[in-house]
């Protein structure tokens, strides 16, 4: 069945966003797998520590997590094009729930072991490569277009409230009890797939002519060639994986230069939640942001405040002084967010949508560990504040060619 534009414009454009039930109850269920991620993320490490006393199995959780997802990140885009989109969410919610009562169970009868932890970070990790873009593109058939900006936004706002609220209620759910978090888990889980069955929108492909089939050989790639065939969104993705990249070096840094100032671990927690606040405060400014800058525009703007930002909190001193300045940081994120989304959405045909989707978050999934183990072999040579100046340099280094260049400029909003 082909999608009818048409129809699934129409259908929610006779009410506001806020009233629009199918898109509202996505939303909750994607918090709801949101927050049940990040209290996982949270409390599947300090479970491996309180179980072997070891830093390197606790860490391991996300490693495998991680690597999960890049493994499955393209294939997950293929899927999103080829099947049912539906029953893809149904089923990647439906592993989800499994994973998170397996653990609970083992954990209440005394029987969890270090593989089945590590299991369940694949699960979780592959989860996330195939309802990611399938839950984006359930967004786009439930919204009208003119209304999908202010969509994102409130996407937005799921993403950074989740990162916010989530470890410090994995912290508190942990000390009532150790299966206590994961049977939360279980809950946000179930509250996800109940959302995605009692929401019916639009879930066949495009239809199966040329890329859309996703059969040809090579077809999994076919999202990735076309972001880097266009120069807008090949300098959009490349920007916000250096982003992303750099703050996941950032934060290492970070952390690291707080405790040469002899700072508590509650004050790097209190510092650290400056990212997530700053995404918030950023979110209700994406449409005024879009408005008022063009894309090529906004990319620059948002990119260049990064390293000047890193300058600065390479000077900075207590946690307070680094959560104000992660919260500025962040302000400009969730405009830089949606604006690839609405780039993707609006200049990548339909039929390869959701490989484009699922190769876009993969690049920006594997920023964040090859950050993080950089920023540790540098911190192994060299002091915290010389490693977040060198981050600034380097980031900077890389965005003069693009601010001299002709491919940002003249680039306006798609109009369909």
């Amino acid at each position: 069945m082909t999608e009818n534009p048409t129809a699934t414009a129409v259908a929610p454009a006779a009410v506001p966003l806020r009233r629009n039930r199918r898109f509202q109850t996505l939303w909750a269920g994607s918090a709801a797998a949101m927050l049940g991620t990040c209290v996982a993320d949270t409390a599947y490490p300090l479970l491996l520590l309180a179980m072997t006393g070891s830093p390197t199995l606790a860490g391991a959780f996300g490693a495998v997590q991680f690597g999960a997802s890049v493994l499955f990140g393209l294939h997950g885009g293929a899927v999103a094009d080829r099947h049912d989109r539906r029953r893809v969410l149904i089923l990647a919610d439906t592993v989800r729930l499994l994973t998170a009562l397996s653990v609970a169970l083992a954990l209440l009868t005394h029987r969890l072991t270090v593989p089945h932890t590590l299991l369940a970070a694949a699960a979780i990790g592959a989860t996330m490569a195939y309802s990611g873009p399938t839950r984006m593109l359930a967004l786009r058939t439930v919204v009208p277009p003119e209304q999908l900006r202010q969509a994102l936004s409130q996407d937005e706002l799921r993403v950074n409230g989740a990162a916010l609220a989530g470890p410090p209620l994995a912290g508190f759910l942990l000390g009532l009890g150790r299966a206590v978090p994961f049977l939360a888990t279980v809950l946000a889980s179930a509250a996800a797939l109940g959302a995605s069955i009692a929401v019916r929108f639009d879930t066949e492909p495009a239809g199966p002519t040329g890329a859309a089939d996703g059969k040809e050989k090579g077809a999994v790639f076919a999202g990735l060639r076309h972001i880097f065939g266009d120069p807008t969104l090949r300098a959009t993705v490349l920007v916000a994986v250096a982003l992303n990249l750099a703050g996941s070096a950032m934060l290492l840094t970070v952390m690291v230069l707080l405790r040469d100032h002899g700072t508590s671990e509650a004050g790097t927690g209190l510092a650290l939640t400056g990212e997530a606040v700053g995404g918030l405060l950023g979110a209700p400014l994406v449409t005024r942001l879009h408005r008022a800058l063009a894309p090529g525009a906004l990319l620059l703007a948002v990119a260049w405040s990064a390293p000047l930002l890193l300058g600065v909190l390479a000077v900075a001193e207590g946690p307070f002084a680094v959560f104000g300045m992660l919260l500025v940081m962040s302000l400009g994120i969730p405009a830089l967010r949606v604006m690839v989304d609405v780039l993707v959405f609006q200049q990548v045909p339909e039929a390869m949508r959701g490989r484009a989707m699922a190769a876009t978050m993969t690049l920006l999934m594997a920023g964040l560990p090859v950050g993080t183990m950089t920023a540790g072999l540098l911190l192994d040579r060299l002091p915290a504040t010389t490693v977040l100046l060198l981050l600034a340099a380097l980031l900077a280094a890389g965005l003069l060619p693009l601010t001299l260049g002709r491919s940002l400029r003249g680039t306006g909003w798609p109009t369909s």
